[in-house]
C-alpha cells in the first residue's frame, strides 16, 4: 500500500486555472531553462554557485548518509558471519608448574528468518528515505540555480539603473551649464539657478543610494557562490532577453516532475513501510546460530578433526510483556504516516499555487511592460519637444525638469518590470520542475 497518493485527483485539477496556462498546455517538457536565458555569465556563475554553496555540499553529504542507511538496512536480510579467535593462559596461584594455555577458532553464523517482513520494511523505509534525500538534493540544486538567477537580474538591473541616472546627470549638469550662461546673460533667474542646482544636488543623492544598492546586490550574489562578500563582482551590462513562455503541461504532471514532491511522497512510502515494520516487531522473531570452530592447547591442533566441534541452534522469541512500548511504536508509526500524507497534500497545493501566481504574473507583468514601453515612448517624444521649446524660451526650465522627470522614471519603471519578467521565468520554470543542462 502507497497511499496512491500521486494518482490522487482530490485537489488535482484537469487544467490550470490561469488563461496564461491554458495557452501551454502541451505537455511539458523538461527543459533546460539556464540556456533558454543566452547569457554565457549568468551560466557560469550557476556552474559556480552549485560548485561552492555551502548548503549544497550539507544536502549532498545527506544523500551520501541516506544511502549509507539503507545499505546498512539492507544488510539485516544477509547472514552474519564471524570468525573468532581465542587465545587463553590459566594457571595455579600457588604453583607456576600448573600453568596451561589454549587456543580456539570459530566461524560463527547467525541469520534471522525475516517470517513477518520486519526486517524488509525497514529496509524499504530507509531505501525510500535515500531516495527522498536525493530528491531534496536535485530540488536544492534547482533551487541553487533559481536563487542566483534571481540575485544576477538584481544586480545587472541595479546597473541599468546607474547607468541610466547617469545620463540623467550628465543631462543636467549640461543644462546647468546653460542655465549659468543665460543668467549670466540675463536670460534665466536665479530661480532657475537654484532649481537646476537643487536638482543637480538630488540626482547625484539619488546615483550615490543607486551604487551602493549595486554593491549591495553583488555582495548578496558572491555569497550565494561562495565567495567573499567584497561587492565587485563583474556581471553584464544589460538584461537578458526575455525567454519564451514554457509549456506549462497539466497539473497532474507537477506532481511527478517537481523534486520536491517528488521527495514528499517518497517520506510517505517511507512512513507507511516504518509502521509495517513496527507492527511486525510485535510478532514472534525466528533466528538461526551456527558455530563451528576447534579449540586445543597447541595451535596445530585446532584443525584436527578430535578438537572440532560444530553447534546448530534456532531461537524463536516471542514478545509478552513490554509495557506497551511495542504498541506505542506502532502508534507513533501510525501519526507519522498521517503527518507525511498531510505535508505531501500541503506541498502539492503549494505548488500548485506557485505555477498559478507564476501564470498569472506573466500576464500582468506582459501588460505592465507594454504600458511602460509605451509611457517610454511619449515621455521621451515630449521631451525632445520640450527641450526645443526651452531653447526658444516658450516654456520655463521647472517645465522641462518636470518631463525629464518623466523620462527618468519611466525608463526605471521599464527596466525594473523586465528585471521582474526575467525572475518570473525562473520561477515558473522552477514551479514546473524544470532543469538545466551544466
Amino acid at each position: 500500500m502507497q497511499q496512491n497518493i500521486a494518482d490522487s485527483t482530490e485537489f488535482t485539477p484537469q487544467k490550470w486555472a490561469n488563461s496564461a496556462g491554458e495557452q501551454q498546455l502541451k505537455k511539458a517538457r523538461q527543459v533546460d531553462w539556464l540556456a533558454e536565458f543566452k547569457d554565457e555569465r549568468l551560466s557560469s556563475l550557476v556552474v559556480t554557485a552549485l560548485n561552492n554553496n555551502l548548503d549544497l555540499a550539507i544536502a549532498a553529504a545527506n544523500v551520501e548518509q541516506a544511502t549509507a542507511a539503507a545499505t546498512q538496512a539492507g544488510a539485516q536480510l544477509k547472514p552474519q558471519v564471524n570468525l573468532a579467535f581465542a587465545n587463553a593462559r590459566t594457571g595455579n596461584v600457588e604453583s607456576s608448574a600448573s600453568q596451561s594455555s589454549s587456543q580456539s577458532v570459530s566461524l560463527q553464523i547467525g541469520w534471522e528468518a525475516d517470517l513477518w517482513g520486519r526486517i524488509r520494511s525497514g529496509q524499504r523505509a530507509a531505501v525510500a528515505s535515500a531516495q527522498a534525500a536525493a530528491a531534496d538534493y536535485q530540488y536544492a540544486q534547482q533551487s541553487m540555480a533559481a536563487a542566483t538567477a534571481r540575485a544576477y537580474f538584481i544586480a545587472v538591473e541595479a546597473g541599468q539603473q546607474v547607468a541610466i541616472l547617469t545620463d540623467i546627470l550628465d543631462a543636467l549638469e549640461n543644462t546647468a551649464r546653460i542655465v549659468n550662461v543665460q543668467y549670466k546673460n540675463g536670460l534665466a533667474s536665479a530661480q532657475d539657478v537654484s532649481l537646476t542646482n537643487s536638482d543637480l544636488a538630488s540626482t547625484r543623492e539619488q546615483l550615490i543610494t543607486l551604487k551602493a544598492s549595486r554593491r549591495e546586490a553583488l555582495r548578496a550574489l558572491e555569497v550565494l557562490l561562495g565567495q567573499y562578500p567584497s561587492g565587485d563582482l563583474s556581471v553584464s551590462a544589460k538584461l537578458p532577453s526575455l525567454p519564451a513562455m514554457p509549456p506549462a503541461g497539466v497539473p497532474a504532471e507537477v506532481l511527478e516532475r517537481r523534486p520536491d514532491l517528488i521527495a514528499s511522497e517518497r517520506r510517505v512510502a517511507a512512513a507507511f513501510n516504518a509502521l509495517q515494520q513496527a507492527k511486525a516487531a510485535k510478532l514472534p522473531q525466528l533466528s538461526l546460530t551456527s558455530n563451528i570452530g576447534g579449540s586445543s592447547t597447541a595451535l596445530s591442533e585446532i584443525t584436527d578433526p578430535s578438537n572440532v566441534a560444530w553447534q546448530l541452534a534456532s531461537n524463536l522469541l516471542a514478545p509478552l510483556f513490554d509495557g506497551g512500548a511495542r504498541q506505542a511504536a506502532v502508534d507513533s508509526a501510525n501519526a507519522a504516516q498521517k503527518q507525511a500524507v498531510a505535508s505531501y497534500a500541503q506541498s502539492a497545493l503549494a505548488a500548485f499555487s506557485d505555477v498559478e501566481t507564476n501564470l498569472d504574473l506573466a500576464t500582468t507583468l506582459t501588460a505592465r511592460e507594454r504600458e511602460l514601453s509605451f509611457a517610454l515612448k511619449e515621455a521621451t517624444k515630449a521631451y525632445r519637444i520640450a527641450s526645443l521649446n526651452h531653447k526658444e524660451g516658450e516654456i520655463g526650465l521647472l517645465d522641462l525638469l518636470a518631463v525629464q522627470q518623466r523620462v527618468l522614471s519611466a525608463n526605471s519603471s521599464l527596466v525594473s518590470v523586465k528585471r521582474l519578467q526575467l525572475e518570473q521565468r525562473v520561477n515558473l520554470y522552477l514551479a514546473l520542475g524544470g532543469d538545466w543542462a551544466i
